[in-house]
């Protein structure tokens, strides 16, 4: 029998760690989930723990050697972005993976913007809205300054996608996805790295920068395995949909951030776009990707454990929940605010408390808290539309089940084509598209993504 050749895919999120293989037509083969158990770092704040994943994803790999099934032609990783791994002249790791979330000093932050300029200034420049560590240029300008001995020892700053590669080829290289995405690194109007970047040395750290689709051929036990450079998750998940989309789109991806991706938007950030929590993210060829973001998938667990609670309801209650048209005309009635978020920063009316005395159910409750986030969707996708002809909106992701979501998308968006996509590969398939030469057509998402069109709410008002 012969073996079936495929490709080795790693979608490493902060939560899940997947590993999938695909064949020459990206049909999924093979895929498997883990949780690993995080470590921390010195200041004991929790992060990912690089052994463990190094470990995890070379017994993957070398079971698939082993496997008599399959022959592996190549192997690509896509992960989550701002996390650099810092690695000394004989490429030892020299500190933990500090974690997106982890809090920067001020004092550290206060003196980067006065060498460098203001914060709107840096923010619009480099399409990165300001957020400390989430921008992971600013955690070399950290080490610096806060461990300066430390940062002396740097030969190479690698983002987490390309560290993964290298633990395959021994070599260090820069790709456009992962430096594009809310980094502080890159200048988009100049289409260079920053200025501040080279004032302050970090440019030296930064490997050569090289396309995404670029590959490096190596020998490994004896099998010549292609080995891909990596590729940030998000611009990865929209690339399959560029490569088989001809028309202009939006990609709303949703999740624990709800991402609106535009590609077809290429004008320069405003200070106003920098307020709403704009950015840019990096297609593969260096084009820019206007996206708005908020932190919908957060804020939704953080209220939905709440309701739960408060009516005795045990977790998990909300996902049979579906939508209740003449409740929804009810609710919309009274344009109230009565849920203080927690975890989102956009502008809206500020409560000093959440109120739920004023609904009798979970029904009601959940209702109205998916009316409120909806107000700040409708907000993030409007601007990153912008002025760009769009027609068609895509939706994938966790909220793709989520009936009342999905019903108000089709509502509030019914002069669009919107369609939901189904695809548990996610920003797996897109890494295993770039490596590869195969053309796809604009059949692909509808074989491999379950698309449905969304039938506009006819309300009886």
């Amino acid at each position: 029998m012969s073996k079936k050749k495929v490709t080795i895919v790693f979608d490493i999120g902060k939560t899940n760690k997947k590993f999938f293989l695909f064949d020459k037509n990206y049909k999924e083969v093979v895929r498997e989930y883990t949780e690993l158990p995080l470590t921390t770092d010195e200041d004991g704040y929790p992060t990912e723990d690089l052994v463990a994943l190094q470990n995890w994803i070379k017994d993957n790999f070398n079971a698939i050697l082993d496997d008599e099934n399959f022959e592996v032609k190549a192997i690509n990783f896509s992960t989550y972005g701002a996390s650099f791994v810092h690695l000394d002249q004989k490429g030892n790791v020299l500190t933990p993976l500090y974690n997106y979330t982890k809090p920067m000093d001020q004092d550290i932050l206060d003196l980067f913007y006065k060498k460098h300029g203001s914060k709107l200034k840096i923010a619009r420049e480099t399409a990165s809205p300001q957020t400390g560590m989430l921008n992971s240029g600013l955690q070399l300008f950290w080490l610096k300054y806060k461990h300066p001995e430390l940062f002396k020892k740097i030969r190479y700053s690698v983002h987490l996608p390309q560290y993964l590669s290298y633990l395959f080829t021994g070599i260090c290289v820069s790709e456009f996805t992962s430096i594009g995405c809310h980094t502080n690194l890159w200048d988009y109007d100049k289409a260079d790295y920053h200025d501040w970047v080279y004032e302050e040395g970090i440019d030296a750290l930064l490997g050569p920068i090289v396309p995404t689709s670029a590959s490096i051929n190596t020998s490994y036990r004896n099998k010549k395995i292609k080995i891909g450079v990596g590729i940030h998750d998000s611009s990865s998940a929209l690339l399959p949909y560029i490569l088989s989309k001809k028309e202009p789109f939006l990609l709303l991806s949703t999740g624990t951030w709800s991402i609106s991706l535009n590609p077809f938007n290429d004008e320069s950030l405003t200070d106003e776009d920098i307020e709403n929590n704009c950015l840019n993210y990096m297609r593969i060829d260096g084009k820019r990707v206007k996206a708005s973001r908020f932190f919908m998938g957060n804020e939704y667990k953080i209220q939905v454990e709440k309701l739960c609670a408060y009516y005795g309801k045990e977790y998990g209650f909300h996902r049979e929940v579906q939508f209740d048209q003449d409740l929804y005309l009810r609710l919309m009635k009274n344009k109230n605010i009565y849920f203080r978020f927690e975890g989102i920063i956009l502008k809206r009316k500020m409560i000093t408390a959440t109120d739920l005395n004023s609904f009798e159910t979970f029904e009601e409750a959940y209702h109205q808290l998916m009316i409120e986030l909806m107000d700040l969707q409708i907000h993030t996708i409007t601007n990153a539309i912008g002025n760009s002809e769009i027609k068609n909106i895509y939706i994938d992701g966790g909220f793709t089940d989520n009936d009342v979501f999905m019903k108000l998308m089709s509502h509030h968006f019914q002069h669009y084509n919107v369609m939901s996509t189904h695809s548990p590969l996610g920003s797996a398939l897109g890494a295993s598209m770039v490596i590869s030469n195969k053309k796809i057509d604009e059949t692909f998402l509808q074989q491999h993504y379950q698309m449905k069109v969304l039938q506009p709410l006819i309300l009886n008002l």
